[in-house]
């Protein structure tokens, strides 16, 4: 890690997720000025000219949503051949589109819920549980709706009848874009940090609200992010599901894979986040923690990876 010495954390934005972005740097700032290391941190609102950054070592990527985790950033930083942490501009891209996710997954045998998408909501469209029949010959009793391309479980909606779809519509802060229906899954939710490669320790997300939304996530004092109780094959199934779909979406460095169990004990893969959340509040921390990893070690962990 010699050559790295001066980073600068790109954090912020004008996404859904600028909150949680700023949080997310400001600890990582603080943690790699204690490493030793010189520090800067910019938000990407500011900044005009990524070439720009050219002058520091290495871009610390702690930018959420789709300015951070679509893959445009990378493909930029790429074309300037500024070095950056974490997946490719192409495993963005093919995690951050939750249609292109979920088509990557289906095409080897990876379990994923099923779903459909459209262009946009209509409140005037079929009804979403008659399309889902239709598509999958089987009845459901309850879906979730959320956007393509967005994250922290930001405009995601429970359906249960169709009149949810109209007040979800109502609720949408922008409802003029591709959305999907996804069936919903409920039993147990857990997830999966991968550092370098490897598995950390496997998290289980218990919370009072009826998904794992944004409030879970970084609001409520309620939601608990507990060490797995699962017994070892159960482990290894969660691992492996989670490796084989990080390795075939290219993803590499870091990255939180969230998963699924239903009422018969099958796991499905729910989405792959390439720029986790590092607030207090967040899984991948905590993972590491259980790992035995401070959050200066994580953090330093993903430093080494982007050096290679």
């Amino acid at each position: 890690m010699a050559e790295i010495k001066n980073i600068v954390v790109l954090y912020g934005g004008s996404s859904s997720e600028r909150e949680v972005s700023l949080k997310s740097g400001k600890g990582i700032n603080h943690s790699l000025l204690e490493i030793g290391l010189e520090s800067s941190l910019k938000d990407f609102s500011d900044i005009k000219n990524l070439q720009s950054l050219a002058e520091y070592d290495l871009v610390f990527i702690a930018l959420h949503g789709f300015e951070g985790e679509s893959g445009r950033l990378q493909k930029e930083l790429d074309n300037l051949n500024i070095r950056y942490t974490g997946s490719s501009s192409i495993a963005c891209m093919n995690t951050w589109n939750k249609s292109s996710f979920k088509k990557i997954l289906e095409e080897n045998a990876i379990s994923t819920p099923r779903g459909f998408s459209v262009e946009r909501l209509d409140a005037s469209m079929e009804s979403p549980f008659a399309i889902f029949y239709n598509k999958h010959n089987t009845a459901i009793e309850k879906m979730f709706l959320k956007p393509v391309e967005d994250g922290s479980s930001i405009d995601i909606f429970e359906i249960n009848s169709d009149n949810d779809l109209t007040n979800s519509i109502n609720k949408s802060i922008n409802p003029d874009r591709p959305f999907i229906f996804e069936e919903a899954i409920k039993n147990r939710e857990f997830t999966v940090t991968i550092l370098n490669n490897q598995c950390l320790p496997i998290l289980e997300i218990i919370t009072q609200n009826s998904f794992y939304d944004y409030d879970a996530k970084y609001i409520s004092n309620d939601t608990q992010l507990l060490e797995a109780d699962l017994c070892k094959e159960d482990k290894e199934r969660i691992n492996d599901l989670s490796l084989r779909a990080y390795k075939e979406t290219g993803c590499s460095g870091w990255g939180r894979v969230d998963i699924l169990q239903d009422t018969d004990e099958q796991f499905y893969i729910l989405e792959i986040n390439t720029v986790p959340g590092m607030t207090s509040h967040s899984c991948v921390p905590r993972s590491a923690a259980l790992a035995g990893f401070s959050y200066n070690d994580l953090v330093e962990q993903i430093i080494k990876d982007a050096a290679k």
